[in-house]
């Protein structure tokens, strides 16, 4: 049985060859997954029961048992993301850069796949589908590590997609599943073979891959998104906003944490929402300001960088759209953060000034999320600034090389002043 090095080792030299593979290969494979998907469901969803009951009798949360669900609902959506990527364009082999450095020598920039990703994640086995569909898109080989919650469901589902794959042509080393923990610790040390790591999971989880490898490492450890009702807000849309964020999907990592209110516009607003938010069963937590107008749990200095993950938002009266921006630059996670207001400059400032991959004005954080940014699904969602921000779909997980075609020139020529550079750019359409 060959180790995780030595898999990754092998997927590093096999790399080149599923990054020359057609878009119409990797699309067949693509379809034939969603095929598979479909024509084995029950197999895939007798697992998942496995897996739920073990969750259940574990003792395991309810939020967390409901992300460990994969179901008719969560089939669709897969096979939709899956569909939403076939009808993508490729993002391999397109050419960014083009220009005549000389006569006859022509560099040309063109995007290519970034090689060996391994891709981490705890409980969802959605991920899996979405995560290994990407990477196949993209021409990326992808070494794959699922949560134990679903054990059986994650390896029914890997065995259909490397199926799948192989059975469109593309290199049985394209994909592989690693089940063990201890793997893991392996796989962190593999800095030689894979390029690129994708954690998904808690902070706890994200900071020790961090910590604990030299490969790069893309993701985000913390997902406090907050929602800021500016004094020129319309109430009658602000609240579905926040309650929407807040109660939608709340184990995800885009739901809002902290609401932030003006000041001027908290008698408005605060008791109409304080009873949505009951209605949907979420405990407010406010600061002194809020809990003079409403009932409320009282907020301490710990709940403003709190990820709950559960139904609770914390709550802050603001005095003005600077101190809103200030809170959310100090205790944020630099994810997703929404404000609500009719005032165009207000928005503007609001939208300049916040240091987060997604900034929204009058609409719910839960929509920072790959299918619904048209991307056909994600890999996860990118608080860096290198490389790639926000959720990660296909740009995300594609590089580039410069390719330099010459006809005999030599440096020497141009170091001495026998050749000059001219530099003129050239259409990338016409090559």
């Amino acid at each position: 049985m060959p180790t995780v090095s030595q898999i990754a080792a092998a997927m590093k030299l096999e790399s080149p060859r599923m990054a020359a593979t057609s878009v119409e290969m990797r699309n067949d494979a693509l379809a034939r997954v969603c095929d598979a998907l479909l024509a084995h469901k029950d197999e895939v969803f007798a697992a998942n029961a496995q897996d739920l009951a073990s969750a259940e009798q574990a003792g395991v949360a309810p939020a967390v048992v409901k992300r460990l669900r994969f179901d008719e609902a969560k089939l669709a959506d897969v096979c939709a993301g899956i569909d939403g990527l076939i009808a993508l364009d490729d993002p391999v082999g397109t050419v960014t850069l083009a220009r005549e450095l000389d006569e006859n020598l022509t560099l040309v920039r063109e995007t290519c796949p970034i090689g060996v990703i391994g891709v981490i994640f705890e409980a969802r086995p959605d991920a899996l589908v979405q995560i290994s569909a990407l990477c196949l898109k993209s021409g990326n080989c992808a070494l794959l590590k699922g949560g134990s919650e679903t054990l059986h469901t994650n390896k029914a589902l890997f065995e259909l997609i490397h199926t799948a794959a192989v059975e469109a042509g593309l290199p049985d080393t394209c994909l592989h599943q690693i089940e063990a923990r201890e793997d893991i610790a392996e796989l962190l040390g593999c800095d030689q073979s894979v390029d690129l790591l994708i954690p998904r999971g808690s902070n706890e989880f994200v900071r020790h891959i961090m910590d604990n490898s030299h490969i790069p490492v893309m993701g985000h450890a913390d997902g406090i998104c907050h929602i800021y009702v500016d004094n020129d807000a319309d109430v009658n849309k602000a609240i579905p906003i926040i309650v929407d964020a807040k109660v939608q999907y709340t184990a995800a990592c885009n739901a809002v944490e902290t609401l932030l209110v003006h000041r001027e516009i908290a008698e408005q607003l605060l008791p109409a929402l304080a009873s949505a938010l009951a209605d949907a069963s979420v405990e407010l937590r406010g600061d002194t300001a809020v809990a003079a107008v409403v009932d409320c749990v009282p907020a301490t200095d710990q709940d403003w960088s709190t990820e709950y993950l559960a139904l609770t938002l914390s709550a802050k009266l603001v005095e003005s759209t600077d101190e809103a921006i200030e809170h959310i630059n100090r205790y944020g996670s630099h994810h997703t953060d929404a404000i609500v207001t009719e005032n165009s400059e207000t928005a503007a400032q609001f939208m300049q000034l916040v240091d987060s991959a997604g900034v929204y004005q009058n609409c719910s954080t839960r929509f920072a999320d790959g299918f619904r940014y048209g991307f056909g699904a994600e890999v996860g969602i990118s608080t860096s600034k290198l490389h790639a921000r926000g959720p990660v779909g296909l740009d995300g997980l594609v590089t580039y090389k410069y390719k330099l075609y010459g006809s005999g020139q030599i440096v020497g020529d141009f170091a001495s002043g026998r050749s000059s550079f001219h530099f003129k750019d050239l259409d990338p359409d016409s090559l």
